[in-house]
């Protein structure tokens, strides 16, 4: 079956359907990991993606990315926290939810979010050099700030944050 340029073999994998131009697509969403980490004031960090990312340029984010092979969504959220901060997870607050869209590189995405408390200098994360330009610690009023350099009517990132500032209040934190 041909799909969007590609076909699908034996094995579940999309490939090119032009024999010059043959790459390996996954058909089904990339897994991601995403951490909303919690201060001892119950505010959340976000930082900003580098203007020069392919995925969401300049916009505010939560840590996190992608499942790794042979990964579980555990071990990439402990990773993608020491990779992007520099910090070490220390526990798991909660789930904050699942969500699902399709990124500006035309790939559909499943994202597993949980609130985190992490150990390390929360006054100086190391930043993912090239990835990330600047960080914040924001509270619950200033997550329409998250907003700035998206798609008006995408909201997804202010979305999860609001989700799980709630989520915050709900264990009374």
């Amino acid at each position: 079956m041909v799909v969007g340029g590609c076909f699908r073999d034996k094995s579940g994998i999309a490939q090119a359907a032009d024999a010059g131009y043959c790459r390996m697509v996954s058909t089904e969403p990339l897994r991601c990991a995403g951490a909303l980490i919690v201060d001892h004031d119950g505010r959340i960090f976000f930082q900003r993606r580098s203007p020069h990312r392919r995925l969401f340029p300049n916009c505010w984010d939560i840590v996190g990315g992608h499942v790794e092979p042979g990964e579980d969504i555990d071990e990439a959220l402990r990773r993608e926290i020491t990779e992007e901060t520099g910090w070490v997870l220390s526990h798991v607050l909660g789930q904050v939810g699942e969500y699902s869209y399709v990124g500006d590189d035309g790939l559909a995405r499943t994202e597993y979010d949980f609130l985190v408390r992490v150990d390390g200098d929360l006054d100086h994360p190391m930043l993912e050099a090239g990835k990330h330009t600047e960080y914040r610690w924001l509270a619950e009023h200033e997550v329409t700030l998250l907003d700035e350099h998206r798609d008006v009517n995408d909201g997804l990132i202010r979305r999860i944050a609001e989700e799980g500032f709630a989520v915050l209040r709900s264990i009374g934190l």
